[in-house]
């Protein structure tokens, strides 16, 4: 026991073995309270009602959905509807947060002082009094499906939504998309690869051009072959709602125009400060090379403005992740939707709880991995 309590580590190791003992004995006292609870219930433990036919509809869902599908695909539909909307909002609340982080830092009265009041009212008020107010202002003063308004032709404006035309893939949908997106990254990699032959020989290389060349002589010669053909459908009125087209749903767009101007006044301040962090001998460096304020603020001050805003930033797009659950408030079907209903029918609280936390976990991670990998990239090399 002596040698116990006067040796730190052997100390230390045995504070920290008892310490996980007291938390696994925990869990397993709350695994075994929850599983008789359940029983007393007659609710089964386990993930076998994924298995099982929904029979509930969703409104809005990127992949083909039926109330006749099971659990699995409706998660499948919500996870799909949470990535994609999430995905608009860091797009979208990045650039406007560019430009308000600009604008914060302009000399122009009336440039600094519009940036002020709109980052100083959207942080200071919560997002779903904000995502109410977009949805009510959306929804209030328009018409029904009957009577709504055509602004241009083949456009409608509703209570419903806005249903404009879209375009119509006849054949292979899947495999067009694959090929498109592979053609984007092959222009991608060989536009970077140049960049970096560019600034390692000096010499102009034309990969980029070279490759987008290829993918769309490629793709032009394999749509002429007739794999493809493309009309538009046009949204039309059968029985009490619109068929056809695209539709652009309140709850969709109050969602991601909310989300985006809370989160821009984030990123906004976020940005500003990492342009701050650059000393003014950066600035002043730039006009020597008779660059101008914005080649400088381009060319050589953001770059090194980065090592600053990266770590904050990855912050903020997990808050963006994480608030797309606020979804349920103007009933945009996301993931933290998809769950609610499952519970509410089949009481797998727990096996809901844990799905829902394993999504935004993994979303989390992949985020950090990413954004990781960036800071790197740009981070200084200590020799």
């Amino acid at each position: 026991m002596a040698r116990l309590w006067y040796d730190a580590r052997l100390r230390a190791a045995t504070i920290q073995v008892a310490v996980l003992g007291l938390a696994g004995l925990l869990a397993l006292w709350l695994a075994a309270n929850a599983a008789e609870n359940l029983a007393e219930r007659g609710i089964a433990v386990g993930f076998d009602f994924l298995g099982r036919v929904a029979r509930f509809p969703i409104s809005e869902s990127l992949i083909a959905y039926a109330p006749s599908d099971t659990f699995a695909r409706a998660f499948a539909v919500g996870l799909v509807n949470t990535l994609f909307i999430a995905g608009l909002i860091i797009v979208g609340s990045t650039i406007l947060g560019l430009f308000v982080g600009l604008a914060r830092r302009s000399h122009h009265p009336l440039a600094f002082g519009i940036a002020t009041v709109f980052v100083e009212t959207m942080r200071n008020t919560p997002l779903v009094v904000q995502l109410l107010f977009w949805y009510a202002l959306v929804t209030v003063g328009l018409p029904n499906v009957r009577r709504a308004l055509s602004p241009f032709p083949g456009t409608f404006l509703s209570v419903r939504g806005l249903f404009v035309p879209s375009l119509q893939v006849d054949g292979n949908a899947a495999l067009l998309w694959v090929l498109l997106l592979g053609g984007i990254a092959a222009i991608i990699v060989a536009t970077l690869i140049g960049r970096r032959e560019r600034v390692r020989t000096g010499r102009r290389f034309w990969y980029g051009s070279i490759t987008t060349a290829v993918v769309v002589a490629f793709l032009g010669g394999i749509w002429g072959a007739g794999f493809w053909s493309v009309s538009i459908d046009t949204p039309r009125l059968q029985g009490f709602g619109f068929i056809g087209g695209t539709t652009l749903t309140p709850e969709f767009a109050s969602l991601v125009f909310g989300m985006i101007l809370y989160s821009s006044c984030f990123i906004g301040e976020i940005i500003r400060g990492g342009i701050d962090a650059v000393g003014r001998g950066q600035w002043e460096a730039g006009r020597s090379l008779g660059l101008s304020e914005r080649q400088s603020l381009r060319l050589v001050v953001i770059p090194q403005a980065l090592r600053v805003i990266i770590p904050p930033m990855t912050s903020q797009y997990f808050n963006i992740v994480k608030n797309t659950t606020l979804a349920l408030v103007v009933g945009y079907p996301d993931i933290s939707y998809v769950v609610a209903t499952t519970i509410n029918q089949t009481g797998q609280a727990i096996e809901g709880v844990l799905i829902l936390m394993a999504v935004f976990l993994t979303v989390s991670a992949a985020i950090s991995l990413l954004m990781n990998w960036y800071n790197r990239k740009v981070a200084l090399v200590q020799r």
